[in-house]
């Protein structure tokens, strides 16, 4: 098995700088733009005037080296807006031509790859952001690597679905989707994967089919080639709408998917091609130092002694200074490092007792309660699809909710999309809202499509029922009454929900047009 290293896609960026020059001196339009710029994992923002750039983070390890390199990236072109995303990665914009070229090149000097993080390319492999820290299966997180490595030999491969993503979970929070991604790889007990494939959020969303059980760990790529090869012989790949995995299932049905599946993955065992893998594992040698530490966003590892701080920056929004400050704080800590997490938050882990109390000091403007942690893409001002500025919304809940004091516990994470394509996952939220517009006298007017009671735990997944559409200005006032209404019940969201369970539908009844 070939593993193309970071520094090999420098000869690829000439073309890039040329397309980009031509589309910001007029002679490429957005769409032809858009189309060729995503392999490199940029696009234009709707505004055409800047650039954003995605980093890859496998796995959502960010390493000193990844975090100082950031830093000085952030400090060297000023960039003013960076945004953590539900696939583990990190997102600069705002960024002029020179400085997109720039950072994409250097970045492969550290490791950071961000070929194939749009257009119709593996995107990031995505895991348990905390996987190897804490109570689980097993630790995920070699395999995760090993296949991330392997994906990139799919960068200029023909017939690719319009998006391929790969996840690894260790355990039943499922936290990185896996039994719902393009192909997913689930932890089990004895230490062995299930796997998942032609899954996905968006249109026509999907729960993942099941094509592997009981599979070695050490033979996850031979899945991943089938993936590639079940989606040539049978995928749409000429019609962009639905040149995404999850179609198959409409074509060929689970069961036929399934054989499918293993048809070809039998035809890959007996191509000879050695594809099984032994990847290195990082212990963790740290002990602790017999410091304890407490806090809100403070919890132990598994390793005795040791501790994580869970910081997450309101919508993923984080101050870009945050990249030097976490740096300086944590560059002289022995095996400390952070871990991107799907609900556009970080952790710092390895900590010890003192080490954290340190970290949270420098950290403490984050999330304060549960409803602050809310999932929001990055919106209809930044992005080219989107339809509504689902940052703005999760702004004003929030404000509305601070002012109305509601207490800890009574709303729960929300999840906003500000399209159909479900970036901020509002189908898994136990309430999510996807952008929209609603016709009131023959006008249009800003609207966000409510869903109620998704859930993305494994065994207990459920993609939440669309309930109606709501007026953009209304939401706000609607989250508050039903905070209030529980908190009037004395419990808290959950536990209101479970004993209610019509209770958000007759409390969005008013709201809904």
């Amino acid at each position: 098995m070939k593993t193309i290293k970071p520094q090999e896609w420098k000869a690829e960026l000439a073309e890039f700088k040329e397309k980009t020059n031509l589309f910001y001196a007029g002679e490429m339009d957005k769409g032809s733009y858009k189309g060729f710029s995503g392999k490199y994992g940029s696009y234009a923002q709707r505004s055409g005037k800047e650039n954003m750039l995605r980093l890859r983070m496998t796995a959502g390890r960010m390493t000193k080296e990844k975090l100082s390199f950031i830093a000085d990236m952030v400090e060297k072109h000023q960039v003013d807006l960076v945004h953590l995303t539900t696939c583990q990665t990190v997102q600069l914009h705002n960024l002029k031509p020179e400085a997109v070229c720039d950072i994409m090149e250097k970045a492969l000097d550290h490791g950071i790859v961000t070929m194939g993080g749009g257009g119709d390319f593996p995107r990031n492999v995505m895991m348990s952001p905390l996987s190897g820290t804490e109570e689980e299966y097993f630790d995920v997180l070699p395999y995760a690597e090993a296949a991330a490595d392997y994906l990139m030999n799919f960068i200029n491969a023909e017939k690719m679905p319009r998006k391929l993503k790969v996840g690894f979970s260790n355990g039943p929070a499922n936290v990185s989707h896996a039994t719902f991604r393009d192909l997913g790889f689930v932890a089990r007990p004895d230490g062995l994967f299930d796997v998942y494939s032609a899954g996905g959020l968006g249109a026509n969303p999907k729960f993942g089919v099941k094509v592997g059980e009981a599979v070695k760990p050490d033979q996850v790529l031979y899945y991943i080639r089938a993936m590639w090869e079940t989606f040539r012989a049978y995928g749409n790949y000429e019609n962009r709408a639905k040149a995404r995995t999850r179609y198959m299932q409409d074509t060929l049905g689970r069961e036929g998917y399934q054989k499918a599946f293993q048809e070809k993955l039998e035809g890959v065992y007996q191509s000879g091609e050695e594809l099984t893998i032994n990847p290195d594992r990082e212990e963790i040698t740290k002990t602790g130092d017999g410091s304890q530490a407490e806090g809100r966003w403070i919890s132990a590892q598994k390793q005795p002694g040791l501790y994580r701080y869970h910081y997450h920056p309101v919508g993923g929004g984080i101050n870009p200074c945050k990249f030097r400050e976490i740096y300086d704080i944590i560059k002289d800590m022995d095996q400390v490092e952070l871990r991107l997490s799907p609900d556009e938050s970080l952790y710092v882990i390895n900590l010890t007792g003192a080490e954290a109390e340190k970290v949270q000091a420098v950290l403490s403007d984050g999330a304060q309660t549960e409803f602050e942690t809310s999932v929001a893409c990055i919106g209809a001002s930044i992005c080219q699809v989107g339809v509504r500025d689902s940052q703005k919304l999760l702004r004003a809940a929030v404000e509305a909710v601070r002012e109305a004091n509601l207490p800890e516990g009574a709303l729960p994470q929300i999840h906003i999309s500000g399209c159909p394509s479900s970036c901020g996952t509002h189908q898994i939220g136990a309430i999510g809202f996807r952008g929209g517009v609603k016709m009131i006298d023959k006008k249009p007017y800003p609207a966000f499509v409510l869903f109620y009671h998704g859930c993305d735990r494994q065994g207990m997944e459920q993609m939440g029922k669309e309930i109606g559409t709501m007026l953009e200005e209304d939401i706000p006032r609607f989250l508050v009454e039903l905070g209030n209404t529980v908190k009037a019940s004395g419990m808290d969201f959950a536990a209101w929900a479970k004993e209610t369970p019509d209770g958000v539908e007759k409390a969005a009844g008013p709201y809904l047009r």
